[in-house]
């Protein structure tokens, strides 16, 4: 599958001098000077001269050609913004996005740099920087994590295992913040470097994923194969009235991630009208707390309901499974109390799963 020349945009033709050959695992080269890329559940095929769906990974002269050496978007976080809620309660991330998605979503949230390539309104900037100096920067933050996020880091792999493979180095923790669209050579490329993984799960639809552009069944083989594969895995959910919040939709998806790991945190997230998506009605706290009742009742142990503090009850808290005692509690991305004993609960000593210390 191909796309426009890389050539097309001013920005395109900036991008491309902060490129370097792929890594020998993410493609394979072709006769005729074409490249398949495996970056991503796409596997674009790309003639040369040409770029894949991502629109920043492109073939020059037959060599794939990748990003790395910016930056387009860079701050730190709690971690609870990403969000991970098992993992290391009231830490920062420092967080670095670059340009470019696999996917088009109309509300999406990031779409000045997801959508920079795509969308002439989406006017983002490019910051050279190193390796050493994210994790420098990191450091100065106390961030124990570094964050790949803002655009879909599974295009920019090459870039974000550059910068983890210095910050594990330096005793430091990594993390993607992806829709899920991947691959068995990107995964296994990945897992000597990313420590946490969160997912993105649109829905539940075939249908719905085409609008996005892609492929429901993929994401759901990703998922079972980060859990497989031994990545601390968190799930979350964006919920869209009348478009992935019906009952029997978040009952066949939560059976889903229940049937992979009941321990699997997911998170169900508030819409709000954003980019091109300002039909349907924001999200209301009401909405959230009965999508996450619908997630427990399929057995998930771990169901969380954000960004609307103190609206949604006890679904900002961790409880622990055996006796109920909450473990963790929370409002919004600030942290009031924890009560684990190393990784247990202090009560009954029952373990509670995901990275504390």
């Amino acid at each position: 599958m191909t796309r426009p020349s890389v050539q097309e945009s001013p920005l395109a033709r900036v991008l491309s001098d902060y490129t370097r050959e792929a890594a020998l695992e993410l493609c394979e080269v072709r006769p005729g000077e074409e490249v398949v890329c495996y970056a991503c559940g796409h596997r674009c095929r790309i003639r040369e001269g040409r770029v894949g769906i991502c629109k920043v990974r492109f073939n020059e002269g037959g060599t794939l050609k990748v990003p790395v050496g910016y930056v387009g978007a860079l701050q730190c976080d709690p971690i609870e913004k990403k969000p991970f809620f098992h993992v290391l309660p009231g830490a920062s991330a420092l967080s670095f996005g670059m340009m470019g998605c696999d996917y088009h979503c109309g509300y999406c949230q990031n779409w000045i740099t997801s959508q920079a390539l795509r969308d002439q309104d989406a006017v983002s900037s490019v910051m050279p920087i190193s390796p050493p100096q994210l994790v420098a920067m990191a450091k100065e933050h106390g961030a124990p994590v570094i964050a790949s996020t803002y655009n879909e880091p599974l295009i920019t792999s090459e870039w974000a295992v550059e910068v983890f493979q210095l910050a594990k180095a330096q005793g430091l923790r990594t993390a993607y913040i992806s829709n899920g669209n991947g691959t068995p050579e990107v995964l296994a490329y990945l897992k000597p470097w990313v420590d946490f993984y969160k997912v993105d799960l649109k829905g539940f639809s075939q249908e719905e994923y085409r609008k996005l552009g892609g492929q429901l069944a993929g994401v759901l083989e990703t998922i079972q194969r980060l859990v497989e594969m031994g990545f601390w895995v968190e799930i979350v959910s964006l919920i869209i009235p009348g478009f992935n919040d019906s009952e029997a939709e978040l009952k066949a998806m939560t059976e889903f991630l229940a049937s992979v790991s009941a321990d699997l945190p997911w998170h169900v997230t508030a819409f709000h009208k954003d980019y091109k998506m300002l039909e349907p009605d924001n999200t209301t706290a009401h909405a959230l707390m009965r999508a996450a009742e619908i997630g427990q009742r399929s057995g998930l142990r771990y169901v969380y309901a954000g960004n609307l503090p103190g609206c949604v009850g006890p679904y900002e808290h961790t409880f622990c499974p055996g006796c109920g005692t909450p473990v963790v509690k929370r409002h919004g991305y600030r942290i009031l109390d924890v009560t684990l004993k190393d990784g247990a609960c202090a009560r009954c000593g029952t373990r509670i799963p995901g990275v504390w210390n």
